[in-house]
């Protein structure tokens, strides 16, 4: 009648191995949590005349293959557009190919939904390059109309290889009776 003493170590061994992965483990998740990657932005002048206008990328890394949605909400059109301009500045150095750009009815994600885009929007696009710019005209074969819908020009593209913050501008010409171009808004677009 021999009997085996029970250890009390390995009771206190479990105890001290529960308590420690249960601190290590959220640990462990707060570290690897995916940075939010929002569009804030701030300016240092404050200008009546700049418009800040929404936008999305999948990818903000220099040289890095990037989409990114300029969006334009109903809040940024007064009136239906026959002609969209996007001007880039001049260090903002990608290679843009008509292939690669779409325009289209969006869907604006969030926190628990995806961008993706509806309904692509049959247009013609035109990309002219002077003094190291690039300008973006595109013409959608309807009018886009000034309805609830948000839309989307999608550009899929490379990053720029240099980081920092480029201001994209937007001009839109409006249908009516005087189709006048006026400015629509500007993207402020970051590479790190």
């Amino acid at each position: 009648m021999l009997k085996k003493p029970r250890s009390s170590i390995s009771k206190s061994l479990l105890a001290k191995t529960i308590s420690i992965a249960s601190l290590a483990i959220p640990i462990y998740y707060f570290n690897t949590i995916n940075e939010v990657k929002s569009g804030i932005e701030f300016q240092w002048d404050g200008n009546t005349n700049f418009k800040k206008l929404k936008w999305f990328q999948t990818d903000s890394g220099r040289s890095a293959r990037n989409t990114t949605y300029f969006f334009l909400r109903p809040s940024d059109r007064k009136s239906g557009l026959l002609k969209i301009d996007i001007k880039f500045p001049k260090r903002f150095q990608t290679n843009l190919k008509k292939e690669k750009i779409n325009l289209c009815r969006v869907h604006i994600g969030g926190f628990d939904s995806r961008t993706k885009c509806l309904e692509n929007i049959a247009a013609d696009f035109e990309i002219n390059k002077e003094d190291n710019k690039t300008n973006l005209n595109i013409y959608p074969l309807r009018p886009i109309p000034s309805s609830r819908d948000s839309y989307a020009v999608v550009v899929k593209s490379f990053n720029p290889g240099r980081s920092g913050l480029y201001q994209v501008h937007s001009y839109g010409q409006a249908s009516g009776n005087i189709p006048v171009s006026s400015y629509l808004g500007s993207w402020t677009i970051v590479i790190d």
